[in-house]
């Protein structure tokens, strides 16, 4: 999915926070979880934020207009659920969950590509670097 709605500092900005969600979470798991499991547990069993007034300030702090906040996850249901599944979102704590539930999907996958090319450097060592 493109964030054609955010500039890359956003972006950036975004990434950065969803991947340290993920690492300040990722031990009250079992490594058994996958990555669809994490991303559930994380960003669809709860709220990331709550409060109207703090998710007003997220967007601000990201540079989300909310009318481009709307389209993306709008899209994002149309793209994955069909017409019938899209929500009206009218409230700031609702889209930015929304936002943060779309985003992360991204964030995991991240998390865990980076993850395991780590691994593989220390398994490897192919230059013996860790000796």
């Amino acid at each position: 999915m493109k964030y054609n709605f955010l500039n890359s500092e956003s972006m950036d900005s975004i990434q950065e926070e969803l991947l340290q969600h993920i690492e300040d979470n990722i031990n009250n798991f079992n490594s058994e979880y996958s990555e669809t499991d994490l991303h559930h547990v994380l960003f669809n069993e709860d709220y990331y934020l709550i409060g109207y007034h703090k998710c007003d300030q997220w967007l601000k702090n990201h540079n989300v207009s909310v009318f481009d906040g709307i389209a993306f996850v709008q899209d994002y249901e149309r793209d994955n659920f069909g017409n019938d599944a899209v929500k009206i979102y009218d409230n700031a704590e609702t889209l930015v969950n929304m936002i943060v539930f779309i985003m992360g999907e991204n964030a995991i996958y991240q998390y865990f590509k980076n993850k395991k090319c780590l691994e593989e450097i220390f398994n490897n060592d192919p230059f013996g670097l860790l000796d």
